[in-house]
């Protein structure tokens, strides 16, 4: 017999979702993520295709968006508007991480010349949230905002080191670990071990796995209980900086950094 198709209500109750919640919410946050997948203003139909939605509804949406001044366009192509930044603006506003860490953020960057970044976990992924930069012209970094995969940077294996094991081999069992270099740690196992390193050593470094040619050393932020929130980091090019010597210079700035701000976390 075939396979009936699952109503709404069978898949919400799959999700997990109670009843509390506002699937046309869901959806809007849906068809607003889907532009960061596509990286260019979208179709009716592409929106549909990237968020499993059908045509009409994402209309609606995309209307509703447009009328709201988040989407501008027409009835061929859209786009999202400045406005949409209002909405990781009211998080880095309302965050307490961003304004307690960013001052020591701005001392360690000064210090080691060098860009400091500081990540938070979503899901199988870290986002940037703060960054501070030396006292020069320019410098060159992860923007706020940005992503990258967990496990193969020095943040990301910061943060997944506050897993219990089972948890944590859960999590990367469920990861793809797709080689982004060629010095990529793609075995489970050897991943799982530099992990739970992290928690006996207090960092994690990660030499050229996450991009070719640079290297990154991070250590947990810890709110006033242990608990771990955040990761901050720095990182240079290898023709600038070896191994050691960011063990050397920056770690001894970042340990000074998370000690300074640990108390000041609740």
């Amino acid at each position: 017999m075939p396979k009936l198709k699952r109503t709404d209500e069978e898949k919400k109750q799959a999700r997990g979702d109670g009843p509390e919640f506002v699937e046309a919410l869901d959806r809007g946050l849906r068809v607003i993520q889907a532009f960061s997948r596509e990286g260019r203003p979208m179709t009716l139909s592409k929106a549909a295709e990237l968020t499993g939605l059908a045509r009409a509804t994402v209309r609606r949406i995309l209307l509703t968006l447009k009328a709201s001044g988040f989407v501008h366009g027409d009835d061929r192509l859209f786009s999202l508007t400045p406005r949409v930044l209002l909405l990781a603006s009211s998080y880095l506003a309302s965050n307490q991480i961003n304004t307690v860490v960013q001052p020591s953020m701005d001392v360690a960057a000064t210090a080691a010349h060098e860009v400091c970044s500081l990540a938070v976990l979503d899901g199988e992924q870290v986002v940037f949230i703060a960054r501070a930069t030396p006292t020069r012209m320019f410098s060159a970094g992860i923007e706020i905002g940005h992503r990258l995969p967990a496990y193969c940077t020095s943040v990301g294996r910061a943060l997944l080191s506050r897993m219990p094991d089972d948890q944590l081999r859960q999590a990367i069992e469920r990861m793809t670990l797709a080689p982004m270099t060629p010095q990529t740690i793609t075995d489970q196992e050897a991943l799982i071990e530099s992990i739970v390193a992290v928690r006996s050593d207090g960092y994690s470094l990660v030499d050229g796995e996450a991009e070719h040619g640079f290297r990154s050393i991070s250590v947990p932020i810890r709110r006033y209980d242990g608990a771990i929130v955040a990761a901050a980091n720095i990182g240079g090019h290898v023709d600038r900086i070896t191994v050691d010597e960011m063990k050397e210079r920056f770690l001894p700035l970042l340990k000074q950094l998370a000690a300074t701000v640990q108390p000041l976390l609740v």
